[in-house]
């Protein structure tokens, strides 16, 4: 019994002499544990919940497949309408941790009226589109406190709205399809002060996404202008400096065959297969699929003035593409030095 004692009196005094973790350890375990929750969420969330549904319809819980599907058809508009966006999702305390990962950061240049509805050109895509998500979705970087009265939302594939549970998730916060009838909606059905934001480069964007390389898919993408221009919404330009730095990709040159395989891929399934790599969850040095950990700064820009046209011509819809790509290219060139660039990078158009 006195051996028993001494043994437990032994192992207690081990643990209290054990180094404790410190605050700082605890703020970067929560930081990456943010980070790796929606790396799984927008990757594995959508695919998880339809295999599981499928699964269940041969168990005795086919109900819950048979009545979630029942809800989807019931439900299937929404997106379409504005989605059904939950506030205390934009408050919930991991989107701080989130933002400290890297950090990321919301700049503001100019005040957004509440009086007029917008269009914001997120650039550059990147991978994940970190910045447009946490500027825009999760309001941990103050939007709401930076442009009192807008109500942001982001665009993102309609597809990612059929997939069960993950189309949920999407919605509540602020998320809606990049499709003409969603963001027709939020410009004309809900009153003023809403703020679309939207990647115009997207998938084709991603693929040339690498470090020290700075290319938009932009010159022939004016329907965003188009819309802009039949809703009398303002064009935004923002850009987010350090997207580009999260992740390392394999990029193929163009005219390979591999590079022909992505382009089909994309025109089927509207998102790119890119072949990319990040950090380990165990440690800096070891290859995983979150990002690195790199400061991003969104800059948010000066409105371009844009009237309300029903049926543009194809002239105006390049005369305020013209204007919106000079109101970026000024953006781009008055902030990079000050976020990472040098004063020779270039943005590529």
């Amino acid at each position: 019994l006195a051996g028993s004692r001494a043994s437990i009196q032994s192992t207690l005094r081990t643990l209290l002499a054990a180094p404790w973790p410190s605050q700082r350890d605890i703020r970067s375990w929560l930081q990456l544990l943010s980070v790796l929750q929606w790396v799984l969420s927008f990757l594995l969330l959508g695919t998880i919940s339809l295999l599981l549904l499928i699964y269940l319809v041969f168990t005795s819980f086919w109900p819950i497949s048979v009545l979630y599907l029942a809800w989807i058809i019931f439900d299937w508009d929404t997106p379409e309408k504005g989605g059904r966006r939950l506030p205390c999702l934009r408050r919930w305390p991991v989107w701080r941790h989130f933002r400290d990962y890297f950090p990321v950061k919301l700049v503001k240049t100019h005040d957004l009226s509440p009086s007029h509805n917008y269009i914001i050109g997120s650039h550059p895509h990147g991978i994940l589109c970190v910045g447009a998500f946490c500027n825009f979705i999760t309001g941990s970087t103050g939007f709401g406190e930076m442009f009192p009265g807008i109500r942001p939302f982001l665009t993102t594939l309609a597809g990612n709205f059929r997939l069960p549970v993950f189309r949920e998730y999407l919605m509540s916060g602020g998320l809606c399809p990049v499709t003409r009838r969603a963001i027709g909606d939020l410009l004309s059905k809900n009153g003023t002060g809403n703020a679309v934001s939207l990647v115009s480069g997207g998938a084709a964007e991603s693929l040339s996404c690498h470090p020290g390389v700075t290319t938009l898919i932009l010159k022939n993408r004016k329907g965003f202008v188009r819309m802009a221009l039949q809703h009398g919404a303002h064009l935004v330009p923002s850009f987010s400096f350090g997207e580009n730095d999260l992740f390392r990709q394999v990029v193929f040159e163009e005219g390979s065959w591999m590079r022909s395989i992505q382009h089909r891929f994309q025109k089927m399934m509207g998102f790119a297969p890119c072949i990319f790599y990040g950090r380990g969850l165990t440690s800096v040095r070891s290859w995983g699929f979150l990002p690195y950990a790199r400061p991003i700064t969104t800059v948010v820009g000066e409105p371009v003035m844009v009237p309300k046209i029903e049926d543009p011509s194809c002239e105006m819809v390049d005369m305020y593409h013209k204007m919106y790509v000079r109101s970026l290219l000024k953006l781009f060139n008055e902030n990079k030095t000050k976020y990472g660039l040098s004063e020779a990078d270039e943005l590529h158009i």
